[in-house]
């Protein structure tokens, strides 16, 4: 799951968040190709033996393992293109982009830093994209951004697909919030789902989401 801070330098009524309006839901995209094997990857199954790792445009199975657990957040971008009705690149060939455009750091030993937001919002505007980084924000607003059929990228705590779980932080790992249902509960996608329950239309009430929220993403639309 990767770090979703913010550059170091946004249920509500129409569009998405219609009450089960499936048709408008975004297609699910998981931050590995298999979303079949999340649960065997998050239980420590090396990435590099997905049968599908050259769907997601890595040089090679290597390549494709180190970054996995760092891509939640072009696996949200690439649910927003679809969501918006725009062809979905593959997964590694939006990281490079942003990464060109300081949205991923890889640092001298190893590690990687980002998601960087500043990076994602800069390459959702050269695809025509409006967006904006949102910081400092409660549950309750999140329903705002929604409005006009808008979509949010969620910095969460990964525990959040267990959401009876007490995370021991907030952050880390992003989600696709895209709207409310008739209850209030916010309507998610999670990259890093590892069944189909916690992946793909998960719904919170809000104080649930709130445990796991860190206050900021970015808003798309």
């Amino acid at each position: 799951m990767s770090p979703s801070s913010p550059s170091p330098g946004g249920g509500g009524g129409s569009g998405w968040g219609d009450e089960d309006s499936r048709a408008a839901t975004p297609p699910f995209r998981a931050q590995w190709e298999s979303a079949a094997l999340v649960a065997d990857f998050l239980a420590g199954r090396d990435a590099a033996t997905d049968p599908l790792w050259q769907a997601s445009a890595a040089v090679d199975a290597a390549e494709y393992a180190r970054w996995a657990d760092h891509l939640c957040g072009c696996a949200c971008l690439q649910m927003a293109f679809g969501a918006l009705g725009r062809d979905i690149p593959p997964i590694h060939a939006i990281r490079r982009e942003i990464q060109a455009l300081g949205g991923y750091v890889e640092l001298p030993d190893g590690s990687i830093r980002g998601l960087i937001y500043a990076g994602a919002v800069a390459w959702l505007a050269g695809q025509g994209i409006p967006a904006r980084i949102a910081l400092d924000l409660a549950v309750a607003d999140i329903p705002a951004l929604l409005d006009g059929g808008r979509l949010f990228v969620a910095s969460v705590h990964p525990a959040i697909r267990r959401p009876e779980a007490d995370p021991p932080a907030r952050g880390g790992h992003l989600v696709l919030v895209f709207g409310a249902d008739a209850a209030g509960a916010l309507r998610l996608h999670n990259p890093s789902g590892h069944d189909e329950a916690t992946r793909r239309d998960v719904r919170l009430a809000p104080e649930a989401f709130a445990r796991f929220f860190a206050g900021r993403g970015i808003v798309i639309g």
